[in-house]
C-alpha cells in the first residue's frame, strides 16, 4: 500500500466531524508518557489527563515530572498563573485500566513488546467506546501488526513523537491497510492545531524518520574500527546538530538500535543487522558535546563523511521509492525530529548529481543490498520543499511551511512561491491565489540573513541582492489575479512586506505586524519603506513608528487604518474567508499607487526603539530620507529603486555590521559607538 492522496495538503484546511477530546488517557508512565501528557495539557489545559501505568511509583514520578515542567513554564513566562494551575489540574493516576474506560482516545507508550502491546489494546478495546481513538506510540512496530486483531482496527494507528515530545514538534501519523481516513485526517488536523507538524507516513518497519535514524547511528557504530566516537561526532556535525554517540547517550539508545534494526534484518535483509557492538557495550559512549570539534586526519574524515552520507542517501531514496513518506515530509523531518542541518535530499542537490552517484557507488561497494536509486538522482530533488499548495473551489492557497524558521523567507521558499504562481497564474479555472503561514502562530517571522552578511561594505552588491530578493514582489505587483495574504499569526520584516504587496490582507485578531530591521542596524530592503505608504498614505504616521522605532501594530489597528480588510475571529475559517475575498478583487495594479503621495513629516527625535534600544542615527537617517524620496518618486518602479538603494547605502554602515554580528552571535548589538 502507498500514502493515499491527501486532498488538502494543509491540515488547516481539514473539517473534522470529531470534536477536540476532552478526556485523554496515556498508557505507560516512563519518560514519553509524561512528556507527550504535558505538551497535551498545555495545547488543552481543561484537558482530563489519566495516566496509567502498573507502577505506583512510576505514576509519582510521572506527576513530579510535569510540575516540574509546568514551574520551569512559570519562570520562564511560557505559562500564566492560571494556565498553570489547569495544566496541574485534571490528572488522574491510577493502574486500573477501568480509569480509562470513559476516554476519548487512549495513547498507548509502553515497552516496545509486540505481545504486550497487543494484549494492552485488547484490554483497552474491551473497555472504551467503539468510536474512542487508540494510538501507539511505537517508533518501529507497523501498526498491522499492533492492531490488525482488534474488532474495530480503523480507529487505531500509530502516533509516533520525538523526544522530547512537549517541545519537538514533529509527530509520525501512520497510515496503513485498515485505517480510516477520517481518523487520518482528523490526527493531521489535531496536531497542527495543537503546535504540532504531522507527518504522514506508510506502515513499513520504523515507519520514516527512524530509518534514517537508526541506520546512521547503526552506520556510525560500524565505523568504529575506523575512528572514535568522538572523531566519528566530530565529522559528522557538518550534517547534525549533535552527532550520532552523542545522541545515543541522551536517548539510553543501544538497546533501540539493536531492537530497530533487527527488525529490519529480519524483514529486509542481512544489511541491515545491528552492529555488535551494541550487544557488548552498556555504558555511555566517550565522545564531545555539540559545537566542541575536534582535529581528525583526513583520510579519516573523508571514510567518515562518505559512509554516513552513504547510509543517509540510501536510506533517502528507498523511502521515496518505495513511498513511505513524500520528499518534503522527509526533509522537513529529518530537521525537526531528527537535528539534521539540512534534510538530506537538500544535501543531495546541493551536492549535485556526480558526487551524490559516486557517494552512493563507493558506499554499495562497502555494503551490498543496501538500497540504491531506482530513479535518476535529480529527479528527487524535483518537490516542493517550502510551500504546500491546496485548491479551495477556484482559489489556490500557497501556504509557506518553514515552521522551523517561523516560516521565514529565503531564496529557495520565494523562488517556490513564484514558480506555483507562474505555473497556475494562467489557469481559467483558478480565480487568484491565497498566501498563509504554516501553524497557528506565525505568517511569516521575515526573511533569512542569507548572503547579506557577505555584502557588508559592498553597496552594489547588496543593491542588486536586494532586487533580486524583490522579483517575487514586483510579480504580485504586475498580476492580473488577486492575491491575498491570509495572516495566521504574526508578520515580520520580510514577511509583512510579501503581505503588503498582495491586493488584500487579513487576519486571525491574535496576528500583528512589526519591522524589526533598525534594532539589527539595516534597513528593510525590499519595499517596507515605499509600499505602505502609496497604499495607505493617510496611516504614514504609522508606518514612521514602525520602521524608526519597530512599534508592532495589532490586528485590529491595521483594520482601523485600513491596511487589513477584516479580522477572522475563528481561525479555522480564515483561509475560507480569504477565498470569499479573492472573488471580490480585481488585480489591476492599482493598489499600489504609481505617482507620489503626500505622507506626513517623519519625525526628527527618535533615538530609542519602542523597547528603549538605543538605536544607530545613521540608520534612522538613511530610513527617514528613503522614506520621503520614495513618496515623491514619479513612479512605483523609482520609488522602489530608492528603497533598494537605502539598503545598499545600510549595508555600508559601521551599524550594520555590528547588527549583523550581534545576531549571529545572539547578543543585543551596542549601536552607541558606530553612530
Amino acid at each position: 500500500m502507498t500514502i493515499r492522496d491527501i486532498n488538502f495538503d494543509n491540515p488547516a484546511l481539514l473539517s473534522p466531524t470529531r470534536a477536540l477530546p476532552t478526556s485523554v488517557a496515556i498508557i505507560g508512565a516512563g519518560t514519553i508518557g509524561p512528556d507527550i501528557g504535558y505538551y497535551l495539557k498545555s495545547a488543552l489545559p481543561d484537558l482530563e489527563l489519566v495516566l496509567i501505568d502498573i507502577n505506583e511509583t512510576a505514576l509519582e514520578k510521572a506527576l513530579s515530572r510535569i510540575e516540574n515542567y509546568v514551574e520551569k513554564g512559570l519562570a520562564r513566562k511560557k505559562l500564566s498563573p492560571a494556565i498553570a494551575d489547569k495544566v496541574k489540574s485534571n490528572i488522574v493516576t491510577s493502574t486500573d485500566y477501568q480509569a480509562l474506560a470513559h476516554c476519548d482516545w487512549v495513547l498507548e507508550a509502553a515497552t516496545e513488546n509486540l505481545d504486550l502491546k497487543k494484549k494492552i489494546f485488547s484490554d483497552v478495546e474491551a473497555l472504551v467506546s467503539a468510536d474512542a481513538l487508540i494510538t501507539s506510540n511505537t517508533s518501529s512496530l507497523p501498526a498491522e501488526r499492533l492492531f490488525s486483531h482488534l474488532q474495530h482496527p480503523a480507529r487505531a494507528t500509530v502516533t509516533h513523537f520525538f523526544a522530547p515530545a512537549f517541545k519537538n514538534p514533529a509527530v509520525e501519523v501512520v497510515e496503513w491497510a485498515k485505517s480510516d481516513e477520517d481518523v487520518i485526517d482528523y490526527l493531521r488536523w489535531f496536531f497542527y492545531q495543537t503546535g504540532k507538524v504531522p507527518l504522514v507516513t506508510d506502515d513499513a518497519v520504523c515507519f520514516m524518520l527512524d530509518r534514517v535514524f537508526d541506520n546512521w547511528c547503526n552506520e556510525a557504530a560500524l565505523l568504529l574500527d575506523v575512528a572514535t566516537p568522538a572523531e566519528i561526532d566530530s565529522v559528522t556535525t557538518e550534517f547534525v546538530h549533535a552527532g550520532p554517540f552523542f545522541v545515543l547517550n541522551m536517548a539510553n539508545g543501544n538497546p533501540i538500535i539493536v531492537e530497530t534494526n533487527t527488525l529490519q534484518m529480519e524483514e529486509e535483509g542481512e544489511h541491515y543487522r545491528p552492529a555488535d557492538i551494541f550487544n557488548t557495550i552498556d555504558e555511555r559512549w566517550e565522545t564531545i558535546p555539540p559545537g566542541a570539534g575536534m582535529e581528525v586526519d583526513a583520510n579519516k574524515a573523508k571514510t567518515i563523511r562518505d559512509r554516513m552520507l552513504g547510509i543517509l542517501f540510501s536510506q533517502t531514496v528507498d523511502i521515496l521509492d518505495r513511498n513511505i513518506g513524500d520528499a518534503a515530509d522527509l526533509d522537513l523531518g529529518c530537521v525537526l525530529a531528527l537535528g539534521f542541518k539540512k534534510g538530506p535530499i537538500e544535501l543531495m542537490k546541493e551536492m549535485g548529481e556526480a558526487e551524490v552517484q559516486r557517494i552512493m557507488a563507493e558506499f554499495a561497494a562497502w555494503k551490498s543490498g543496501m538500497p540504491q536509486p531506482q530513479n535518476a538522482i535529480a529527479g528527487y530533488w524535483n518537490y516542493l520543499r517550502y510551500v504546500l499548495v491546496s485548491e479551495v473551489d477556484d482559489t489556490l492557497v500557497i501556504t509557506l511551511r518553514r515552521p522551523e524558521a517561523m516560516n521565514a523567507l529565503h531564496d529557495d521558499m520565494t523562488n517556490e512561491i513564484l514558480n506555483v504562481i507562474q505555473a497556475n497564474e494562467g489557469r481559467d479555472d483558478i480565480k487568484g491565489f491565497v498566501i498563509t503561514g504554516y501553524g497557528t502562530q506565525a505568517f511569516c517571522a521575515g526573511a533569512d540573513i542569507g548572503r547579506f552578511p557577505t555584502m557588508l561594505g559592498d553597496k552594489q552588491q547588496s543593491i542588486e541582492y536586494s532586487r533580486d530578493c524583490s522579483k517575487l514582489l514586483v510579480h504580485l505587483d504586475q498580476m492580473n489575479k488577486p492575491v491575498v495574504a491570509a495572516l495566521n499569526g504574526l508578520a515580520l520584516g520580510g514577511g509583512l512586506e510579501l503581505a503588503t504587496r498582495c491586493h488584500a490582507l487579513i487576519g486571525v485578531s491574535s496576528a500583528w505586524m512589526q519591522l524589526p530591521e533598525i534594532t539589527l542596524g539595516i534597513v528593510p530592503g525590499i519595499g517596507a519603506m515605499v509600499i505602505p505608504y502609496r497604499r495607505w498614505p493617510e496611516a504614514a504616521d504609522t508606518f514612521h513608528g514602525m520602521l524608526l522605532k519597530a512599534e508592532k501594530l495589532t490586528a485590529t489597528q491595521a483594520v482601523e487604518i485600513g491596511m487589513l480588510h477584516s479580522l477572522v475571529e475563528d481561525p479555522a475559517k480564515l483561509i475560507q474567508s480569504a477565498a470569499i475575498i479573492v472573488k471580490t478583487l480585481a488585480a489591476d495594479g492599482s493598489h499600489i499607487a504609481n505617482s507620489p503621495v503626500q505622507i506626513s513629516a517623519m519625525p526628527t527625535d527618535v533615538t530609542q526603539s519602542a523597547t528603549g534600544q538605543v538605536l544607530s542615527q545613521q540608520i534612522v537617517g538613511i530610513i527617514s530620507k528613503a522614506v520621503v524620496d520614495a513618496a515623491a518618486a514619479p513612479s512605483l518602479n523609482e520609488a522602489l529603486e530608492t528603497g533598494y538603494a537605502a539598503f545598499g547605502d545600510s549595508a555600508c554602515t559601521a551599524a550594520a555590521k555590528e547588527g549583523i554580528s550581534a545576531f549571529g552571535e545572539r547578543r543585543k548589538p551596542d549601536f552607541a559607538t558606530t553612530g
